[in-house]
C-alpha cells in the first residue's frame, strides 16, 4: 500500500474529477487507499470485500470499489420517487426497494434517507413564561449556552484562528471553555428528564427548572429532506453485480410498470444513476450532431461533386461497427461514452479512405480508362497506402489500450480501422460497379 487517507463525518475534498464530496454526516466515513499497482489493488479489494461478506460490520453499509470515470455516479442503479408528502414517498419507496431487491443482479438495495428520528420539543406556555420573567429569545439563549455553547472570542493557534466556545453544564455546574467542534454538556445522553432539570436564570436572579417554562414532549421528524428540482424525493439505490447498470435498470423498470400505473396523481418515479448520466452525455453529443453531419455532407459533396458519389462515401461509414464490436468483445470492454466517441471518429476515418478510392477512380476515368479498368486500377493503386495508413493508426492506438479511461476508445479504433479498411477495399469497388452497372470488358486479341 502506497498511501491512505481517512475522512470522518464528511466526504473527502474533490481530488478527482468524477467525484462529488459527500455532505456532512456524523455516521459517514471514507477511506481512500492508493496501492502499488493494479494487482495489489485488486487483491486488497478482494480482501476487504471478504470481511464485509463475512458479516464483520453488521451495523454499517460498507462499499469497496475503485474510482470510476465519467460523471459522478454514487450508485449505478437509482430510482427517484418524487412527490409532495414524505410519508407517502417513504411508503412508495419501500415498494420500489422490494422490486429492486428481487432482481438477482442488484446488491444492497436501500433508501438514501427515510428513517424518522425522535426529537424532544418544548411547548412554551406564554402566560407562565411571562410570570417567570423571561422572553422566548432569552430562554433560547440560555438553552444554547447550556447545551451547545456560545462563541466568545477567537484564539490564535499557529497559522489559524480557533473559536472559543463557552458552554455551561446541564447540572448548572461551572462553565467550561472548549474549542470549536467540542461535544455538548458532560457527555451524558440527553433525555426529556435531563432536559427538564436544566436550571434557568430569571432576570431577578432566581433559578427555576426548564419544566416550569413549558411542556417537554417527544416527537418524530425527518432528519434529512432532499429535493430534486425543488420537489421532495427519496432515492432507491443499489449496487450491480454480474451485469451492466443499464441492463439491470431496464429490467427493474419493466417490473415497476405495475406500481407506476397505481401511483397517485402528484407522484412519479424517475430513473437516475448511470442511465441518467449516460443520457445527459449522449444528449450533449446529439445537440451538435446535426451541425456535424451537415458540415460533413457539405465537404463530401464538394469533393465528390455528385449525389451518387456522396451516397457511396456515406454508405461505408457504418462498416467500422463490425471490427469495433469484435474488438470490444475480445477485450471484454464495455461500450460506453468514450467508445461512442471512438465510433464517431472511426466513421470519419473510413469515409476518408472511401474518398481516396473514389477520387482515384474518377482520375482514372479522366485519363481515358474504361470504367471497369478504372475501378480495378484504383483499388490496386490505393490499396497499399490505405492499408499502411490504417496499420500506422492501429499501432499508434496500442499504448492507449492499457489505459482504464481511454481503453474502450482505443479498442474501437483499432478493431474498426483494421477490419473496416479491409472491408472498404472490397465493398467500395463492388458498390461502385453495382451502382454504375460496370461490367468487365472482354479481353481483346492484342491482350491475348
Amino acid at each position: 500500500m502506497r498511501s491512505s487517507a481517512a475522512d470522518l463525518g464528511a466526504g473527502a475534498p474533490r481530488f478527482f474529477l468524477a467525484l462529488n464530496p459527500e455532505f456532512p454526516n456524523p455516521a459517514f466515513a471514507k477511506l481512500i487507499v492508493v496501492a502499488e499497482g493494479s494487482t495489489e489493488r485488486d487483491a486488497l479489494i478482494a480482501q476487504l470485500q471478504s470481511h464485509v461478506e463475512a458479516g464483520e460490520f453488521p451495523e454499517a453499509r460498507v462499499r469497496v470499489h475503485t474510482l470510476l470515470y465519467g460523471p459522478p455516479v454514487i450508485w449505478p442503479v437509482t430510482f427517484r420517487v418524487v412527490g409532495p408528502d414524505p410519508l407517502v414517498l417513504r411508503r412508495i419507496a419501500e415498494q420500489v426497494r422490494e422490486v429492486v431487491a428481487a432482481n438477482p443482479n442488484a446488491v444492497d438495495p436501500h433508501l438514501d434517507w427515510g428513517e424518522r428520528v425522535p426529537v424532544v420539543r418544548l411547548a412554551l406556555d406564554p402566560e407562565r413564561l411571562r410570570l417567570i420573567g423571561l422572553t422566548p429569545r432569552e430562554l433560547a439563549g440560555q438553552l444554547e449556552y447550556q447545551l451547545s455553547g456560545l462563541p466568545a472570542t477567537e484564539i490564535r493557534e499557529d497559522i489559524r484562528n480557533v473559536q472559543l466556545i463557552l458552554r455551561g453544564l446541564a447540572d448548572d455546574g461551572p462553565a467550561s471553555a472548549d474549542g470549536a467542534g467540542a461535544g455538548a454538556g458532560s457527555g451524558a445522553a440527553i433525555t426529556p428528564t435531563s432536559l427538564a432539570g436544566i436550571n434557568l436564570k430569571t432576570l431577578d436572579g432566581r433559578t427555576i427548572p426548564l419544566e416550569q417554562a413549558g411542556e417537554l414532549m417527544i416527537a418524530f421528524e425527518d432528519p434529512v429532506l432532499k429535493r430534486y428540482n425543488r420537489e421532495p424525493f427519496i432515492a432507491v439505490q443499489s449496487e450491480v453485480q454480474g451485469a451492466q447498470p443499464p441492463n439491470v435498470t431496464e429490467a427493474i423498470w419493466a417490473e415497476l410498470q405495475g406500481l407506476i400505473a397505481e401511483l397517485p396523481p402528484e407522484y412519479r418515479i424517475d430513473i437516475g444513476g448511470a442511465v441518467e448520466q449516460s443520457g445527459k452525455a449522449d444528449a450533449s453529443i446529439q445537440r451538435v450532431q446535426p451541425i456535424m453531419l451537415a458540415l460533413m455532407l457539405i465537404v463530401i459533396m464538394l469533393q465528390m461533386r455528385s449525389f451518387s458519389g456522396t451516397l457511396m462515401v456515406v454508405a461505408t461509414a457504418p462498416l467500422g461497427v463490425i471490427g469495433a464490436t469484435l474488438a470490444l468483445l475480445i477485450a471484454d470492454r464495455p461500450f460506453g461514452f468514450v467508445a461512442l466517441l471512438g465510433l464517431i471518429g472511426l466513421a470519419g476515418i473510413l469515409m476518408r479512405n472511401t474518398l481516396i478510392l473514389a477520387n482515384q477512380i474518377e482520375d482514372n476515368l479522366h485519363q481515358g480508362l474504361e470504367r471497369s479498368a478504372a475501378v480495378v486500377e484504383a483499388t490496386v493503386q490505393r490499396a497499399r497506402p490505405v492499408v499502411l495508413t490504417a496499420a500506422a493508426a492501429v499501432f499508434a492506438f496500442i499504448p492507449l489500450t492499457t489505459d482504464t479511461f481511454w481503453g474502450p476508445l482505443a479498442f474501437v479504433l483499432i478493431g474498426g480501422v483494421l477490419v473496416g479498411t479491409l472491408i472498404t477495399l472490397l465493398f467500395l469497388p463492388a458498390l461502385y460497379a453495382l451502382w454504375f452497372r460496370v461490367r468487365l470488358s472482354a479481353p481483346s486479341i492484342s491482350d491475348v
